[in-house]
């Protein structure tokens, strides 16, 4: 079989597992600003570990694109150091908050101007908006069959066989390649990386393809910023302890029960 050309798009977000502290939100500006580092979403990295599991049964090739504003290579060196064969970033000013739409058709600008690609595969959804569009959109885009919510991913042949998830459990689905598939956290974490190999990565003097707008994008005059009508925080809550008492644990998983139930 001939080697498999898989490009996985990754997202660069703050970093989700963030404490609330570490979050704000401003109504009047409509943003939210994170004091944390960033990281790869976490569905992305799922995509990339399937990626990586296709690289080593199939002998895939696979190269890593992240969008945005200013996107950074030592967050995304990652993918390199977890064994992708190459990364791009797509960093431009007309990147930042973009639409869903807008960011597919430049996803699929960038996946038409690297040209030979057997299967794109990216996360189900991203972990800062969760919008869950981008991945249908952009396989729309490029005119390709789509499968969504992959929780394992094989090739055989010229077609992909995916286990979909749906709801209380899941179905297999096939797909001619070229193809496009969602992907799931049921793949997998990406693979464990040594500190030593991350910062033997991020000390290689090889520099990472950047592109701007102007390399490769067919429309930027009808690139899209998303538009957000209203934007608030959670009301403030409170905080309280309570100490559930009892003689026995039968009593005491009574007395839980009543405190929990009386919410």
């Amino acid at each position: 079989m001939t080697e498999l050309n898989i490009i996985v798009c990754a997202k660069q977000i703050p970093d989700p597992e963030a404490p609330l502290s570490d979050v704000r939100v401003d109504g009047e500006k409509k943003e939210v600003f994170v004091d944390a580092p960033n990281v790869i979403s976490p569905f992305d990295e799922n995509a990339l570990e399937a990626a990586l599991v296709l690289q080593e049964e199939a002998g895939a090739r696979v190269t890593v694109l992240s969008l945005g504003r200013k996107v950074s290579d030592t967050v995304l060196r990652k993918s390199l150091a977890a064994g992708a064969d190459e990364l791009i970033l797509l960093q431009d000013n007309a990147f930042e908050k973009l639409d869903s739409h807008s960011v597919a058709r430049v996803l699929a600008d960038a996946i038409q101007r690297i040209g030979d690609c057997d299967l794109v595969l990216t996360g189900r959804q991203a972990g800062d908006w969760d919008s869950g569009q981008v991945g249908l959109m952009l396989g729309e885009i490029l005119g390709l069959p789509c499968i969504s919510l992959a929780r394992e991913i094989k090739v055989e042949g010229r077609q992909v066989q995916v286990k979909k998830n749906i709801a209380g459990g899941y179905e297999q689905v096939r797909a001619a390649l070229p193809a496009l598939v969602t992907v799931s956290n049921e793949v997998g974490e990406l693979r464990y990386i040594s500190r030593t190999r991350m910062m033997k990565m991020l000390r290689k003097a090889s520099s990472i393809p950047s592109w701007s707008s102007g390399d490769f994008v067919s429309t930027p005059d009808a690139l899209q910023g998303m538009e957000i009508k209203e934007l608030s925080s959670p009301p403030d809550m409170g905080r309280s302890c309570e100490f559930i008492e009892g003689a026995t644990l039968e009593e005491k998983a009574d007395q839980l029960v009543a405190a929990i139930t009386s919410f």
